[in-house]
């Protein structure tokens, strides 16, 4: 995939985690050698004078030292190996260009980490506006050591939250950065319209299938989880427990627990629409060709009651996550393998953009948007201190890139 990296929808009271690959450093495909760079951890106080290390990795083999440009990855909220091994289009266009590729790892994420704990009082220091900055020192650095860069254009290339960070990066710094690529970057996500990403989603599904009942068999399935978790004897658990293979922690007992499988749903078909390449990856979970359709093939089947439709919604769930038929079980509560956790800290400060669905015009449980219960939540998490900036990048690095 060349546009990479998730910024997952954040909807009413309910952080989402992002989701990145598990990169198997053992099925590497990409030629890069690792660096360390002697970071300053604030660059806009003078109260501390804390270094940390940052990772960045190099590609040299199609440079042309007699001025080739620096193509230059601005990570995003995962290890940085991830992204670079599944960057295509950087690697597809340095031959022809000359380029020097380097791929940054974000402050916080990975092995870059100012601290290794994620304690309220020692991630202030995570913030977009800093982890910019980072890039800056970094390019500085690399032009000031690296014989023959010294007077090589600069291109930022990054996705989604990269994407952003690429966008920003040659708007804050147009002296540093000479160019900027960036591939499904969600600029304008704070002040969209907060229906506007699940109409979107659902359109992908909606035509995956004759007379949307792709789309129209996922809408259906929240209440029939619903039914199941009202019948009698906690029969609807037991059967979800045993038809839908969940693994032993991730067992239904309660309203709560479908709420779990309902966020969890929500996060896959969200998944599945973007990460619908005409071509199989692995990036987040190996996957089909076209995976919306493959996933709508089980969907648009037809169906005659509430069991029927979830057993059909189980096979679409199994093209996401047991594609590879290794799964022994399905884990609702699974996390990130990528050292992205620390994105629910920016996403209750800095990066809180607004999701909301209506069940209408899109598939998903209607879900308003509730700035309050988010809060909430974030401050359940991170502490009273933490506020949240809902138009802050807007003011800071503007809407229109």
């Amino acid at each position: 995939p060349n546009s990479l990296g998730l910024l997952v929808p954040l909807v009413t009271a309910h952080t989402y985690h992002t989701s990145v690959e598990k990169l198997n450093k053992s099925h590497s495909t990409r030629v890069y050698t690792t660096h360390w760079y002697n970071q300053t951890l604030d660059h806009f106080t003078f109260t501390t004078q804390t270094k940390f290390r940052q990772k960045y990795l190099v590609n040299d083999t199609f440079w042309d030292r007699n001025g080739g440009p620096i193509f230059f990855y601005t990570g995003n909220e995962g290890v940085i190996e991830a992204f670079t091994e599944n960057s295509g289009f950087m690697w597809d266009i340095a031959p022809e260009f000359g380029a020097l590729l380097v791929f940054a790892e974000h402050r916080y994420y990975g092995e870059s980490l100012p601290y290794r704990s994620a304690d309220p009082g020692k991630v202030g220091y995570l913030s977009s506006s800093q982890a910019l900055a980072d890039y800056v020192d970094l390019i500085i650095h690399i032009r000031q050591s690296v014989e023959g860069a010294s007077q090589s254009p600069v291109v930022a290339f990054g996705g989604s939250y990269g994407g952003m960070l690429a966008a920003w990066i040659r708007t804050k710094y147009p002296h540093i950065v000479q160019g900027a690529i960036a591939a499904s970057a969600p600029i304008a996500q704070f002040t969209t319209p907060c229906d506007a990403f699940g109409r979107i989603v659902t359109s992908d599904f909606s035509a995956a299938a004759e007379n949307s009942s792709c789309s129209s068999a996922i809408r259906a399935s929240w209440s029939a989880l619903d039914r199941m978790a009202l019948l009698p004897n906690s029969t609807g658990f037991s059967w979800l427990n045993e038809n839908f293979q969940l693994c032993p922690s991730s067992h239904m007992a309660t309203a709560t627990n479908i709420s779990t499988l309902k966020s969890y749903l929500t996060d896959l078909w969200t998944n599945l629409a973007m990460m619908d390449y005409p071509y199989p990856t692995s990036f987040l979970a190996p996957l089909p060709a076209n995976p919306v359709v493959a996933v709508c093939e089980h969907l648009s089947k037809p169906y005659t009651n509430d069991t029927e439709l979830l057993q059909l919604v189980f096979k679409a769930v199994s093209v996401y996550f047991n594609y590879t038929g290794e799964a022994k079980c399905l884990n609702l509560m699974e996390e990130d393998g990528i050292g992205a956790d620390m994105w629910s800290y920016q996403a209750c400060t800095e990066m809180v953009m607004p999701f909301c669905y209506d069940g209408i015009s899109d598939m998903f449980e209607p879900a308003p948007w509730d700035l309050d219960a988010y809060t909430k939540e974030c401050q359940d998490m991170w502490g009273q201190q933490e506020l949240l900036s809902q138009l802050w990048p807007t003011a800071s690095m503007g809407e229109g890139t």
